[in-house]
């Protein structure tokens, strides 16, 4: 591996320098990745990818697929196929490609006839594919739950899958590093979502912008592996690309004896490598946050963004308080949508539904902690009657698990509709959704308008609140109910059997396929300090753009905003200019066009979009909202801040994010409002005013700029570095061996190995 860096570094310096294949000179580091995780809705057009460039995948092992978003959760005791399974067209065409794709690929697979099928961040830490000091990537951002071992893992957008899979690498840019520290004792009811609400409220989801986290203090060593998990799942929406906590004898435990996880002399050694993946003393951070732990309540959301929260004891904010004019409105509108009045309390919230699952909350813990508050109600409590509510376990494992230990027997008995494994309602891509104007008690990640269905009201409370929810019919403190008498009550209930999470990983484990590497460039100088601007690609050249702007007033404008779940459903890259801001430029009742800024002349015609809020595209990996941009015939979008992953996607689309600070922001958004056309120059740097008054400069990463001016394709240029990515492999091999060649006997489809092209590709 690389040679050791000197000086006291963070646990998130330690594996970025262990993983440098090549740094250029504008410091894009080729980084490689350990870990791939694939789920069917952003992958289709990253195989297609593939298939037209005739490139294999180059670490089928490292590779780990499954289905999730798009599934149904109801019975499958007569599942027989997709085909007949999957009654949506476009849920069932994404199912069946990946299913495809993988035969066609060699990778190893969870469909839904596998036991072991689940949440696509559920599966891999419990078959142990999940380890400390790798690098872990999936198409979906919630890939930082992974971070809880100790690993640097975050969420990619469909052109970085691919590039995975052809490279097994990444270009990424160093971020910094981030500590949030939680000393001292929780209070009884609150729980890790509590904790990670609690801090999102406090940082805002821009706060950890361009940052990794380190979780660190008392409390997060005190946490189990669930805890940790649900944690980093959400570091994503405080603004973070990743977030971590560090390996110790909690993640050891958890791991030891997993299927994948390393085994006998190997898990000695792996082990000794992995207490070194601590910060050290002395480290610098960027940034540090301290919190008391007793200052965290159960905490819920009443907006339609994660740092919208509020106490359980709390109110409903009144917006004419805020002087920003920005925030004020985005406060009125979350309001508006929530169908709330300021000053309501929490606790008078009333629901139409409860949801127990997502990535961050369908853990067997989590099912625990929900079973413990219903139990406490008495042998009586049912859901009230005016409520629906769902349990989703994570996986098809943790489901046999909670049945064997009794608490599905609870669940049902309460009222609630038991389920299996899958996605779910967390954002209702498959048939659980929320109808128009239904609220919602969830254990998922985000609140964003229409997340959970269009016009579908969503509050975010851990799985322990959204049983009192569900048994209330009310957004309720649990603390009321775990009270004095709580203990007495559960000791009275049905004797649940405590089962462990290993009597159900029995399914056996043999080597991979042998990895299929290419050698491609040969031949290619690795000394050039920019890339040879004759390197293949289908993305267009971006040098200047000229054209009608659009103006947008609102911050923290997420991906679920710029292209709803709905159209995520597609196996192609193109024809989602409709899609784009749908449910603001459509009223979802009656499917008229509103007044919405791009539905009205001149800026249906607009090629640049000026948002002057923060934190745009923040929330999904989806490159969908990218995609959907560039359809409608936006190729630049100006805004003080933006979110890191849709920051990329954009550049590999060919597309120009341009961050401005917010006053240049809004003086060209002055410029937009009074018809006047803008002119965006990458090779200059400038946006220049055609009112005669000063252009605004911007700055671009000198590597990212020239491709972008150039149209270069990033695989076609990484594959020119592949003797450094041998050379890499090579050493890891030796250092990491328990890291290659694992897969399944069983569950895994019948492969037939891609053909490997043997072309040129540059």
């Amino acid at each position: 591996m690389p040679a050791p860096v000197s000086g006291p570094r963070t646990l998130y310096d330690k594996i970025w320098d262990d993983h440098v294949v090549d740094v250029n000179d504008q410091g894009l580091t080729l980084l490689y990745i350990d870990r791939h995780l694939v789920h069917e809705v952003t992958s289709p057009q990253a195989f297609e990818g593939l298939r037209n460039a005739e490139r294999a995948v180059r670490r089928p092992d490292c590779t780990l697929a499954t289905v999730d978003h798009n599934v149904p959760t109801h019975s499958r005791k007569n599942f027989k196929a997709i085909d007949s399974f999957v009654d949506e067209p476009d849920s069932r065409a994404q199912c069946i490609a990946l299913e495809d794709n993988v035969k066609e690929f060699g990778l190893t697979y969870f469909g839904l006839t596998d036991r072991r099928q689940g949440i696509v961040h559920i599966i891999g830490p419990e078959q142990g594919f999940t380890l400390p000091g790798t690098t872990v990537v999936c198409g979906d951002s919630h890939t930082s739950t992974h971070g809880a071992f100790g690993s640097l893992a975050f969420g990619i957008g469909t052109s970085e899958v691919e590039h995975v899979l052809a490279t097994q690498t990444l270009l990424q840019k160093k971020g910094k590093n981030m500590r949030i520290s939680v000393d001292g004792q929780l209070a009884e009811g609150v729980t890790s979502k509590d904790v990670i609400l609690h801090i999102i409220g406090l940082i805002g989801t821009a706060g950890g912008t361009g940052c990794v986290i380190e979780y660190a203090g008392s409390v997060f060593r005190g946490f189990s592996m669930e805890a940790r998990m649900s944690v980093c799942n959400m570091s994503i929406e405080a603004g973070a690309r990743a977030g971590m906590v560090a390996p110790d004898d909690i993640t050891f435990a958890y791991l030891k004896n997993r299927p994948l996880a390393p085994k006998g002399e190997a898990w000695d050694r792996a082990e000794a490598y992995w207490r070194s993946l601590k910060s050290d003393e002395g480290a610098k951070w960027d940034a540090e946050i301290n919190i008391k732990a007793e200052d965290i309540p159960p905490t819920v959301t009443w907006g339609t963004s994660p740092q919208d929260v509020a106490p359980i004891t709390g109110v409903v904010p009144d917006p004419t308080i805020i002087t920003d004019a920005t925030k004020r409105s985005s406060i009125e509108r979350a309001l508006s949508y929530m169908g709330l009045q300021p000053g309501t309390k929490m606790e008078d919230i009333s629901l139409d539904k409860v949801f127990i699952g997502s990535c961050t909350n369908s853990r067997i813990e989590d099912l625990r902690s929900a079973v413990r508050v219903i139990l406490a109600m008495g042998p009586d409590a049912k859901v009230v009657p005016t409520v629906q509510a769902m349990v989703v376990p994570g996986s098809g494992l943790i489901k046999q698990q909670a049945e064997v230990e009794g608490l599905d027997a609870v669940f049902k008995r309460a009222g609630f509709d038991w389920r299996e494994a899958g996605c779910s309602m967390c954002l209702g891509m498959n048939p659980d959704q929320l109808s128009h104007g239904e609220r919602c008690a969830s254990t998922s990640n985000r609140n964003f308008e229409g997340r959970q269905g269009a016009g579908g009201r969503t509050h975010l409370v851990s799985p322990a609140m959204a049983a009192a929810a569900a048994m209330t019919g009310k957004l309720t403190d649990v603390r009321k109910l775990l009270n004095a008498d709580a203990d007495a009550k559960i000791a009275a209930g049905p004797k649940l059997k405590l089962a462990s999470a290993f009597d159900f990983l029995t399914d056996p484990v043999l080597p991979a396929p042998k990895p299929q590497t290419l050698s491609h460039a040969q031949n290619a100088s690795d000394s050039a300090s920019l890339p040879p601007a004759t390197a293949p690609s289908a993305v267009a050249p971006f040098v200047i753009v000229k054209g009608i702007a659009a103006p947008l007033h609102v911050e923290n404008v997420d991906t679920d905003k710029i292209i709803p779940k709905q159209f995520l459903k597609t196996l192609k890259r193109n024809g989602l200019a409709d899609a784009l801001f749908y449910e603001l430029r459509t009223d979802t009742k009656t499917g008229k066009k509103t007044d919405f800024v791009l539905n009205r002349e001149p800026y249906t015609q607009a090629k640049i979009l000026v948002c002057t809020g923060n934190n745009f595209g923040c929330g999904s990996s989806r490159e969908h909202a990218a995609w959907s941009l560039n359809d409608f015939g936006i190729r630049t979008v100006i805004a003080p801040s933006f979110g890191e992953i849709f920051q990329n996607n954009a550049m590999q689309n060919g597309m120009l994010p341009v961050q401005v600070p917010v006053g240049d922001a809004k003086d060209l958004a002055s410029d937009a409002e009074a018809g006047l056309e803008l002119e965006v120059d990458l090779e200059k740097m400038e946006v220049r005013r055609l009112n005669g008054k000063p252009p605004v400069p911007f700055m671009v990463n000198p590597f990212r700029r020239h491709c972008l001016l150039n149209g270069l394709d990033d695989i076609a240029l990484t594959l020119q570095k592949d003797e450094s990515i041998v050379s890499f492999e090579q050493r890891r091999s030796g250092a990491w061996p328990w890291l290659d060649g694992l897969g399944y006997k069983g569950g895994k489809i019948p492969v037939a190995p891609a053909k490997v092209s043997k072309k040129m590709d540059w």
